[in-house]
């Protein structure tokens, strides 16, 4: 039986006791998938994964409080999960999870950049180590491993670190650790070159706020400081300092709560790498507190927590 078949079979027989199970089916075209809300029988059969379920399902939890909703999760979803819970956004008792092993999904970024334009998608065939493209009378065959977005390769969760059903056997993960290679790479560099990259990325902004709207963890976007006239933050002037200015807080509002998902930049329309401050961020509450977000749950987020003496931090020089 297939991870796939496996999955529908447990969704379905759940499905009475919930008001929908959210997943993945085809978007628009094959090589896009979209959110599906499985509210019966007949939508459990558009149930898709694999690579091109890239969305975070967690995302819609938060705005779903007073409904039992079942939630199909890769790896980091289940992180968005698990942070969710521990911050009581959402009630575990009126969720169910159903997980499953993720092999890694593709960046639609770096397929764009590969192939060009080549007009509508017609279909994609899907093996375990390629995609291949049917488009223009035409068939172009791309290894998946050029096109795994960046944090597959580093991903240490592929398999669902919490879940009530679970389909298909857990997966070794791609890498044992994240140094923040990344991360360390870019602070060595000079401030100078560091403040040019960001000020060429800003300039690119559209103030669309489509990182925010995709975070499973931004829950406050109907009180928004990037759009609040009071208090009076960040103004709509089409300035590179305002658009700075709103990734910098969004950054700062999730430290020690991002769970790396990457949606804030695979939503980006203009592919800006906003997930490189979210990762800055989450190596500092890593270094300060041995913290990662969404990984424990039994864990205490540090900044819902006090200490006297934090053991990293020598606040006082005793």
């Amino acid at each position: 039986m297939t991870i796939l078949t496996q999955l529908k079979e447990q969704i379905a027989a759940q499905l009475p006791k919930l008001d929908m199970v959210i997943g993945w089916e085809q978007g628009f075209d094959p090589l896009h998938a979209t959110p599906l809300f499985m509210r019966g029988a007949e939508d459990v059969e558009r149930l898709q994964i694999g690579p091109l379920a890239v969305h975070n399902t967690a995302t819609y939890l938060t705005g779903l409080k007073n409904k039992k909703v079942g939630l199909v999760v890769k790896g980091c979803d289940s992180r968005a999960v698990v942070q969710l819970v521990q911050e009581g956004l959402i009630n575990q008792e009126n969720i169910v999870v159903f997980g499953f092993p993720c092999e890694g999904v593709a960046d639609l970024t770096k397929v764009r950049r590969r192939l060009g334009d080549i007009g509508r998608v017609n279909q994609v065939d899907i093996s375990p180590d390629s995609l291949r493209l049917h488009h223009d009378g035409q068939e172009t065959d791309i290894p998946l491993a050029d096109v795994l977005a960046d944090k597959c390769l580093r991903c240490r969760f592929p398999n669902a670190l919490v879940h009530d059903h679970f389909a298909g056997k857990p997966r070794e993960p791609h890498a044992a650790t994240d140094d923040y290679q990344d991360v360390q790479d870019f602070e060595s560099q000079p401030l100078e070159d560091r403040f040019e990259h960001w000020k060429e990325e800003m300039s690119r902004c559209i103030r669309c706020y489509a990182c925010r709207n995709a975070c499973p963890m931004c829950v406050c976007r109907d009180h928004c400081v990037a759009q609040s006239r009071e208090p009076h933050w960040v103004t709509q002037e089409d300035e590179v300092r305002e658009k700075w200015m709103f990734q910098v807080i969004h950054a700062m509002h999730l430290a020690g709560r991002c769970v790396e998902c990457g949606e804030c930049q695979r939503a980006c329309p203009v592919d800006i790498p906003v997930l490189a401050l979210k990762r800055k961020l989450n190596k500092e509450i890593k270094e300060l507190f041995n913290y990662e977000a969404g990984v424990d749950p039994k864990a205490i987020p540090p900044l819902l927590s006090f200490q006297v003496e934090e053991e990293n931090i020598n606040e006082r020089g005793w």
